[in-house]
């Protein structure tokens, strides 16, 4: 069976060497060592040293040479814009407060998996959502990797 043993960050390889993709939703990327398929359905095994979160276009280095794309699945999402930035941050806290993965747009929207109760509670707030399938890649913790320091 293939093996996938290093990661590789978007941007720091080539394309030349996929020899194919693998479709993941984002609860799904957070992985060390997990049988996988790839997209055309051929096995491989997910062999890291260290739990990772995968991203979108990173690549997955195989022991025999070539690398396996991560995509990031489309998903169920909840898009949230508010009025104003202290509206956007009280809703960003009651978010927080329950525990739940956020991920800040460009355009200064805010995204969550789509969850009916927070939606209530979200529109209670003041903002306006919107429900529709997209990618969804939360803000990683503070304390994760390149994050908050403690020596700092």
């Amino acid at each position: 069976m293939r093996r996938a043993t290093t990661l590789i960050h978007a941007d720091n390889w080539t394309s030349d060497e996929i020899l194919g993709t693998v479709t993941l939703a984002y609860a799904d990327r957070h992985r060390r060592r997990i049988k996988m398929k790839d997209d055309n359905g051929a096995s491989f095994l997910l062999d890291l040293a260290d739990v990772v979160q995968l991203e979108e276009g990173d690549a997955l280095v195989l022991e025999e040479g070539g690398v396996i794309e991560v995509k990031a699945a489309f998903e169920d999402v909840l898009d949230i814009q508010c009025l104003t930035i202290a509206e956007s941050a009280q809703i960003s806290w009651h978010i927080g407060n329950r525990h739940t993965p956020l991920q800040v747009l460009d355009s200064g929207k805010l995204r969550i998996t789509y969850d009916h109760v927070l939606q209530h509670m979200i529109e209670g707030l003041g903002a306006t959502t919107k429900r529709k399938m997209a990618i969804f890649s939360p803000e990683k913790g503070a304390y994760s990797s390149g994050g908050y320091n403690h020596e700092d």
